[in-house]
């Protein structure tokens, strides 16, 4: 495994993918409007695995370097699974039970996921002092966050069960990062092509017993749906693995900065979602967390902008 490589590019990416996944959100809001969660897991996996696989095909479907053995190929199907089977399943399911900015500023947590998973299993990325105290303030504003909306929510018995989906779709994206970078040399586009393959086969099956037959969805839905599969899934999965692989888990992570600003602006303005106080306190604490804990590669980009400025 090799050390993580930060270079312009890199931030290119992250700067890509934090506006795609902030706008998912809302995407996926809108979707469930017409088809149930598992059918929205489904449809936008099977979308994403399409295209790759179409595109994989037509680069020669090259995957590992070299040879490896069973505990790759299973290494390989944990990674897919959390990356695309389980979070893909729980974050339709728990933005039933809460708002797409509630989902977006809870995305935010993945790096105190991957910080301590990070420090003991990724070489060059180890906690320090500040990283251990950004860590406990973001982890407390991910608390803030779940226990603010189960009170906000008091009618809705299903508020706090909706809030630790998604949190869990954000420690699947983290151990999921983690575990990436531990496989061996291999394609970019062959790994995201597996993700979303071995994504559809685990996350079909699962859409028709959780939601029966799939549904027919009106035009709005469909269109929301394929977005969905094609820009979010697809081409950021592609970006995402890229991004892991070169720069490493923990450089990702720096992409909850933007996404839960892109999040909670969305869904207040377009589907005019409550801002309650608790949600901007969490906002401001996890953001908060994840700059003391990140201190010295925001300062290593503020040197290289006024270097070029």
């Amino acid at each position: 495994m090799t050390t993580p490589r930060i270079t312009p590019a890199s931030w290119a990416i992250l700067l890509t993918l934090g506006l795609v996944w902030g706008s998912t959100f809302l995407i996926v809001e809108i979707a469930l409007r017409g088809v149930p969660p598992g059918w929205v897991s489904a449809a936008r996996v099977a979308f994403a695995a399409a295209l790759m696989l179409v595109v994989w095909g037509a680069k020669g479907f090259r995957l590992f370097e070299g040879p490896v053995g069973p505990r790759t190929w299973a290494l390989l199907v944990f990674v897919c699974m959390l990356s695309a089977t389980f979070p893909f399943l729980l974050l339709p399911w728990g933005q039933q039970y809460v708002t797409s900015a509630f989902a977006g500023i809870t995305m935010a947590s993945m790096i105190f996921i991957v910080l301590p998973m990070a420090h003991f299993m990724v070489p060059g990325e180890r906690m320090q002092l500040r990283s251990t105290i950004g860590f406990l303030i973001g982890f407390a504003g991910v608390v803030i966050l779940i226990g603010g909306e189960s009170l906000t929510n008091r009618g809705d018995t299903m508020a706090l069960w909706g809030g630790l989906a998604v949190f869990g779709t954000a420690a699947c994206y983290g151990v999921g990062s983690i575990y990436m970078r531990r496989l061996p040399p291999c394609d970019p586009l062959g790994l995201s092509a597996m993700v979303m393959i071995i994504g559809a086969i685990a996350t079909v099956p699962a859409a028709f017993a959780l939601d029966g037959p799939p549904p027919m969805p009106d035009r709005e839905t469909f269109i929301a749906l394929a977005v969905l599969g094609l820009i979010p899934t697809a081409g950021a999965n592609f970006l995402r693995t890229v991004l892991i692989r070169s720069a490493g888990p923990t450089f990702l992570s720096l992409v909850n900065y933007i996404v839960p600003v892109i999040s909670v602006a969305l869904g207040a303005a377009v589907l005019s979602e409550a801002l309650p106080p608790t949600m901007l306190i969490a906002l401001v604490a996890i953001l908060g967390g994840m700059a003391i804990s990140q201190w010295e590669s925001l300062v290593r980009v503020a040197g290289r902008l006024r270097a070029r400025a």
